[in-house]
């Protein structure tokens, strides 16, 4: 398959790797995208590339829970600049969508862009379109999560909205309830795990996982034998670093989660076990703007 510009800019924009690897990995990939991220990941591009950064696109994560801390929504609202952003117009509506989404019964971001925005006769969709004819700039409502549960939930909202994080407890919520999760929260905002435990990775994850170490020991010479136990070793730890139980609690690190969890139980005399959590960052995976602040002042003083 040829490798067109735009399949490299594509790539680019996933994986904020250089031009000229991205090209050279899609080649070799015959075009085809996941190889080619794949081949990135084994060359040890990728968590170079990462270091410039892929978080991009400007807005704001929010997240509303309800009252008796049963129901609550995670929302993602993107604008052109951070201008806009930090505009209080903007951060307003970002929490009526937030409050929306908790009430709403919508499963899939379509079923929530046609439902009837607060009993008017605007769908959630044509209410964006009056918000971006009132801001003077594009607006997305990019994503939303929904969480109903018979425990709590708590949530963390960091950097004024540029990452939320929404977390589910399997007990009842009490001052000390509320400090764990919050810790807890912060703990996921930080240090971003992709699963609550090991028993929640599946084996294919540990494969592809497996797969990718094992060609970047042989890239580096290792003979197989030494790149078995290579292999071994940077997949424990990876695993410590991705499962949130095992890793290493950021405000005490003679500590994993778990025993943290573990020292409450035993303090307040009650099992505590986290359900299920949703971590939202804002512009994650888009790609930025090339516009400087001057810019940005300038546009929303024309508009």
């Amino acid at each position: 398959m040829a490798v067109t510009a735009a399949m490299i800019k594509e790539l680019r924009n996933i994986t904020g790797a250089g031009m000229s690897a991205c090209k050279e990995v899609l080649v070799e990939a015959d075009g085809n995208m996941e190889m080619a991220e794949k081949l990135l990941r084994e060359k040890g591009l990728l968590a170079a590339a990462k270091k410039a950064g892929r978080i991009a696109s400007e807005g704001l994560v929010d997240i509303f829970i309800a009252d008796d801390s049963k129901r609550g929504a995670i929302v993602e609202v993107n604008s052109e600049t951070d201008f806009v952003a930090k505009n209080d117009k903007f951060k307003i509506y970002v929490r009526e969508v937030a409050t929306f989404a908790c009430n709403s019964n919508a499963k899939t971001l379509d079923e929530f862009l046609d439902e009837k925005w607060n009993n008017s006769n605007l769908t959630v969709k044509e209410e964006l379109s009056q918000k971006i004819a009132v801001i003077g700039e594009n607006l997305n409502i990019r994503r939303f999560e929904r969480f109903e549960t018979t425990g709590c939930l708590i949530s963390y909202i960091h950097a004024g909205g540029k990452v939320g994080v929404m977390l589910e407890l399997s007990c009842q919520k009490n001052p000390k309830i509320e400090e764990l999760g919050k810790n807890i929260c912060m703990q996921i905002a930080a240090m971003n795990p992709k699963f609550i435990s090991r028993s929640d990775v599946s084996q294919e994850f540990i494969d592809k996982e497996k797969e990718i170490l094992t060609q970047q020991a042989m890239n580096e010479g290792k003979p197989a034998n030494i790149a078995e136990k290579m292999v071994a070793g940077r997949l424990n730890k990876e695993l410590k670093e991705f499962c949130l139980l095992e890793q290493e609690y950021v405000k005490d690190n003679n500590l994993s989660i778990k025993q943290y969890i573990e020292n409450v139980e035993k303090e307040i005399g009650q099992e505590i076990s986290v359900l299920r959590f949703v971590r939202f960052e804002t512009g994650e995976g888009l790609e930025k703007k090339d516009e400087n602040f001057a810019q940005e002042v300038s546009k929303a003083m024309k508009n």
